[in-house]
């Protein structure tokens, strides 16, 4: 069974970064698309970052020129490198993928999730 392992998470001032990891496991396939999402409190979860299997990226406008979605060097590893953050960037992030590889445009989410990582911009 695909389980999805969050981390990486802090708080940072504004401007700062941080790098999220998703570790998946309990698959053959190791390079299952990924995605980030986000939710903040009273908010409800929204899309940020998306890698397919076949490494295509796409990203919301917001985060565009900040964000960064890249597989690792580990097995099924994929980050969220995140520069110049804004106060507006505080949730909790979650990392998202479908059980088998994915090839075409990021259509999810899919039915796996991790468990979530905080993040907190303030200063």
């Amino acid at each position: 069974q695909l389980q999805l392992v969050d981390s990486g998470g802090g708080s940072v001032q504004p401007g700062g970064s941080l790098r999220l990891s998703c570790t998946a496991s309990g698959t053959t396939f190791t390079n299952l698309a990924r995605g980030w999402y986000r939710q903040a409190p009273g908010q409800q979860r929204e899309f940020v970052a998306g890698i397919t299997s076949g490494g295509g990226t796409t990203y919301r406008d917001s985060v565009k020129g900040r964000f960064t979605i890249s597989r690792g060097s580990a097995v099924n590893t994929v980050y969220l490198q995140m520069n110049n953050l804004k106060p507006e960037d505080t949730a909790v992030y979650y990392c998202n993928a479908p059980k088998v590889p994915s090839y075409g445009s990021w259509v999810g989410p899919y039915e796996n999730w991790g468990q979530g990582t905080q993040v907190t911009v303030s200063s």
